[in-house]
């Protein structure tokens, strides 16, 4: 019987990208990785879960979901090949990330997307499709850190990759990881349609409906002008 800790990405590696970064085996260029040559789960959860996002996620949101699975694959085959987690674990936590940012989402609650948003994950695996406890909870734990960046302390696995393959789409952060190929392919087939100013747009609604939102922990406007700042994605926007 598989081990779940180690199944569903929980374990422990530091908070601090830079210090896991220190932590590779080898440094390399990163090679050119194509969508379809890393494979994407097809198991009913994996399949239930992608219909419900794009059901409930815009296509701009729905379409990043899908860089960050694929931007994270790519950062495990070249950077981190000992870091073996469930590929479907990790494309639940990418398709439901973003869930709590919706229109209907953030006005349901005064909680932060980040916290709804791991509410809803636990909820829908849990409650309505019958997900492994331990798979469920390693989830909703990577959705609700997903913009808990910071030096100290530890973070699961599999909330670091999501971290990491995040920030790269977001913001163009840890850009000579991700090879262009790999960044030409992927918008290719997911491509982003304004992102840039559609996300930076979400985070100044939301810390203009909740001022005391997590994100405001990434500055209130550093963040979203960062985001708008991404000369990494700027050729694909």
């Amino acid at each position: 019987m598989s081990d779940p800790v180690s199944t569903h990405g929980w374990t422990s590696v530091p908070r601090d990208a830079a210090t896991v970064l220190k932590t590779r085996q080898e440094i390399k260029d990163p090679s050119p990785h194509r969508v379809q040559d890393i494979s994407l789960p097809q198991t009913p959860l994996a399949n239930a879960v992608t219909e419900y996002a794009k059901r409930e996620l815009s296509e701009q949101t729905f379409n990043h979901s899908m860089r960050v699975y694929f931007y994270g694959r790519a950062l495990l085959l070249d950077h981190f090949p000992t870091w073996r987690f469930s590929p479907e674990t990790y494309l639940l936590a990418c398709l439901l990330h973003d869930i709590g940012t919706t229109d209907t989402n953030l006005s349901a609650t005064l909680l932060s997307f980040e916290f709804y948003g791991g509410m809803l994950a636990l909820q829908l695996l849990t409650e309505e499709l019958h997900a492994p406890t331990e798979q469920a909870e390693s989830v909703a734990e990577a959705v609700i850190r997903h913009q808990d960046l910071g030096t100290e302390g530890k973070i699961t696995v599999l909330g670091q990759v999501l971290q990491m393959a995040t920030v790269f789409d977001n913001m163009g952060l840890h850009a000579t990881l991700i090879s262009k190929a790999t960044i030409e392919d992927v918008v290719q087939h997911y491509p982003r349609k304004g992102w840039s100013a559609c996300f930076a747009a979400t985070i100044r609604k939301e810390n203009g409906l909740k001022p005391w939102a997590h994100t405001t922990k990434l500055g209130e406007e550093d963040f979203p002008g960062g985001v708008e700042g991404n000369e990494v994605m700027r050729p694909y926007d």
